[in-house]
């Protein structure tokens, strides 16, 4: 019964990696989830659960969009046929989702950042962001608004014990 709710739950969907730096130094506009092309060393080393999004970004040339910078690290049981660690990977995506992407991504503060790898029913899948980049005081105002909803969360939680008591 567990295991069931379980599936539920998760919808197919293994987390590989994360960026969470991303989500504290951009302003997260639009999101997009979209397929990568990979070797099977590149596979075989994400279903270990290694990858790092740190430097990652995503360029559009030509009317298609390219994942830069992220880094899966070689298969250990790979031999020659290994895959580079940080070569760029091509992304799966609609044309017109592509177009759009390209228009705002030109705008002036405006960049396309990974935020999530994981797979879903089987297929690796990235959820890249459509962001803006934030300025210091930005990033400031947004760490003394988590602060401030988590002291009132707990002051919330402090009165209904004594409520109870």
């Amino acid at each position: 019964m567990a295991k069931a709710k379980d599936k539920d739950k998760g919808s197919g969907r293994k987390l590989v990696a994360q960026n969470k730096k991303a989500r504290h130094d951009y302003l997260i506009i639009d999101t997009y989830e979209c397929g990568l092309v990979l070797t099977g060393t590149e596979v075989k080393s994400l279903r270990q659960g290694r990858a790092s999004l740190v430097d990652g970004f995503v360029q559009i040339d030509g009317h298609e969009a390219w994942l830069h910078n992220v880094h899966i690290p070689e298969y250990a049981q790979g031999t020659w046929t290994n895959h580079s660690a940080r070569r760029k990977r091509k992304l799966l995506l609609h044309r017109a989702e592509i177009d759009k992407l390209e228009s705002k991504s030109s705008e002036t503060g405006h960049t396309i950042v990974p935020l999530v790898v994981y797979f879903k029913e089987g297929r690796a899948k990235v959820e890249i962001a459509l962001a803006k980049g934030k300025k210091e005081y930005d990033k400031r105002q947004t760490l003394r608004e988590k602060q401030d909803t988590r002291e009132t969360n707990r002051a919330i939680a402090a009165a209904k014990r004594r409520q109870r008591a």
